[in-house]
């Protein structure tokens, strides 16, 4: 792909995610929440999940990857808790939507927990517990990710990248955002280097042979983050996104990539908390404004130039972005704005 970079904004961009998607069969409304996260993303500078994802999406929906007729049901199984069957619709969608639930059942009863059962890849989970974030709740969300990570000790892939996110309100701004994946980098950043033609650093990732290597086109798995610890951590998430839904764990998740007419079938899991059921909402946000205040007054380390909250450069990003345009790959741009398909 080309290094060149051009510039967009969100609206076109928005606007061409989701004539893409629907040119490929992809239904209007799901092709609205699928382009409003790939923005999301791209506009606070996380391209790894954006506009480099377009053409696998378009592909799987040609190929049959989604179910675009699905049978959408949300199942309460008890007072706080409840499970949003996907059937392998779009997973933007879907994943949107079961946190509308998890948000419903916390403003009635406090906790919000819910698994979401068989659905497609959902893209940046930072959007959708910060949509919880912005009515006042704090918000965890996992899901899982097919085998490309080799585990602590190990030379073959067994667990995916497995992400984390948590949300907390703010008073005066926007939330408190953490979005991670449990590997040093996220595979998307694998797509990322090598849309510009980059080199990627050694620590991210090994070769077929599991040596680390540079070159994102020859990586076979990625690596864990911290060692043991993020080996801890993506156990936990594929047990919370997986065995705890009955669905597929590590090994047995389907691939990405592999076949693209093959449903996903994963699971994720959200967490809503009411903070009006623990102490009040205004009295929570208070306190993280105080805390933002304190950490901006954290006497910085050498070569930073300050302490900066979860999330903080993301909306710095945006906000720069707003002014300067939002860079996208030459030759994806060039294929947002083709009549090709995928």
């Amino acid at each position: 792909m080309s290094e060149q970079l051009v510039i967009s904004n969100s609206s076109e961009l928005r606007r061409l995610f989701k004539e893409k998607l629907m040119l490929n069969g992809m239904p209007e409304a799901y092709a609205d929440r699928a382009a409003d996260v790939l923005v999301w993303a791209d506009e606070r500078g996380i391209h790894s999940h954006g506009s480099v994802r377009m053409q696998y999406y378009s592909e799987r929906c040609a190929k049959g990857g989604f179910n675009n007729d699905p049978e959408l049901k949300f199942e309460k199984t008890g007072p706080s808790t409840g499970v949003y069957h996907g059937d392998n619709a779009v997973g933007h969608y879907v994943a949107y939507e079961a946190m509308e639930e998890a948000i419903n059942l916390a403003k009635e009863s406090g906790i919000g927990a819910v698994g979401v059962s068989e659905m497609s890849h959902s893209g940046a989970i930072g959007y959708f517990v910060q949509k919880a974030a912005e009515q006042g709740m704090v918000a965890l969300s996992v899901c899982q990710s097919d085998p490309m990570v080799v585990p602590f000790g190990g030379s073959e892939p067994y667990f995916g990248t497995n992400p984390i996110a948590f949300a907390a309100p703010r008073k005066n701004d926007t939330p408190i955002v953490f979005d991670m994946a449990t590997t040093v980098q996220a595979w998307g950043k694998i797509l990322d280097a090598r849309s510009k033609n980059k080199d990627i650093p050694d620590t991210w990732a090994v070769d077929k042979d599991g040596n680390p290597t540079t070159d994102p086109y020859a990586v076979n798995a990625l690596l864990p983050v911290a060692g043991p610890k993020g080996y801890g951590l993506m156990m936990i998430v594929d047990i919370l996104a997986g065995s705890l839904l009955g669905l597929n764990h590590g090994k047995h998740v389907t691939s990405m990539y592999k076949d693209l007419s093959e449903y996903r079938r994963l699971g994720q899991f959200h967490l809503v908390i009411n903070p009006d059921f623990f102490s009040s909402r205004e009295a929570m946000e208070e306190k993280m404004d105080t805390m933002v205040d304190e950490l901006h007054g954290n006497k910085p380390a050498t070569g930073f130039d300050q302490v900066y909250y979860p999330g903080e450069l993301m909306e710095a990003t945006k906000a720069e972005y707003e002014k300067s345009g939002i860079p996208i790959p030459e030759d994806i741009m060039e294929y947002l704005k083709s009549d090709t398909p995928y």
